[in-house]
């Protein structure tokens, strides 16, 4: 082969490898497990500071709303019975 071609079957191997290793990162972030995990770590981050201490600026409203709920909830029951 001459040396142009060489290089293009270089230059086209690199590109196929570039692109592999895209396609490899896309179907990683697709994936439902790493989907599933990002959610929970998400979550989690919202509840939980780095350093693994609640924050209770979080859960303290979260909390108020449950109970809100639950008590709308037995209140709304009561009325109809």
């Amino acid at each position: 082969m001459s040396r142009a071609t060489t290089q293009d079957v270089e230059e086209i191997e690199a590109a196929l490898d570039r692109i592999a290793g895209s396609v490899d990162l896309l179907v990683d972030r697709a994936s439902p497990k790493n989907i599933a995990r990002r959610g929970v770590e998400s979550l989690k981050g919202r509840f939980v500071d780095p350093e693994g201490n609640p924050r209770y600026e979080t859960i303290v409203p979260v909390a108020v709303g449950a109970v809100a709920v639950v008590a709308t909830l037995v209140g709304i029951r009561r009325l109809v019975s």
